[in-house]
């Protein structure tokens, strides 16, 4: 089997609010309704947009995220949703679907890798704009190999928090004991201490939350 991520530019009431923000929407359709998780700094934007498109039945708000339950299914109200071509080529959609940077990631699984390569072709003739992110192929029966892609679990950094991870790991920040120091780490970037701190905290913040959900 093979799994594949691509990511298509979207304009619909999930995608279009998280254009140009840091919000990411992850969507569980059930059909007659939509069960959404929203993180980012832009949620209260995000939510008045699907407020507005798709309606929202009942939500838990917490800090920088929720959870929503629509009143509709975004399906029912589009008109080219990706399942048609993956039906048509013997192809599977893995849940949840992404909505990140004003374009949809969907995570695909197929027999085999000419099935990945038709329903891309297919989708580039009818126009859509897409971009493959990930591909590979799965040999051994782990539970969590069609769930689990580097994609989903290690959400992208800025490069600032970039900059400073790798510059913590190479210098020992997370060794026993601690090798360096916030200090350092900021004399060698050339910012404050507080700032290498605040960059620091904010990757580990993104990366850590996804990998938990995998521990249980």
């Amino acid at each position: 089997m093979y799994e594949a991520t691509f990511s298509i530019a979207d304009t619909s009431a999930y995608a279009e609010p998280t254009a140009e923000s840091d919000c990411r929407i992850e969507l569980w359709c059930n059909d007659h309704s939509d069960l959404l998780y929203v993180r980012g700094e832009a949620v209260e934007r995000v939510l008045a947009q699907v407020e507005s498109d798709i309606g929202i039945a009942e939500q838990l708000r917490g800090d920088s995220e929720a959870v929503v339950i629509t009143n509709a299914c975004l399906k029912s109200r589009e008109t080219t949703t990706i399942e048609k071509y993956l039906e048509r080529h013997n192809c599977l959609l893995l849940p949840p679907l992404r909505y990140e940077a004003g374009a949809k990631h969907c995570r695909i699984l197929a027999l085999d890798s000419g099935s990945l390569t038709e329903v891309y072709t297919e989708l580039l003739a009818d126009d859509f704009a897409i971009d493959v992110r990930s591909k590979r192929e799965i040999e051994t029966p782990v539970h969590s190999a069609p769930l689990v892609t580097l994609d989903e679990v290690f959400p992208e950094l800025t490069a600032r928090q970039r900059t400073v991870l790798r510059t913590a790991v190479e210098n020992g920040y997370y060794e026993l004991p601690r090798a360096t120091t916030t200090e350092a780490i900021a004399d060698e970037l050339g910012v404050s201490r507080r700032t290498a701190e605040d960059h620091l905290r904010r990757a580990e913040q993104k990366l850590i939350p996804p990998l938990v959900s995998y521990l249980y």
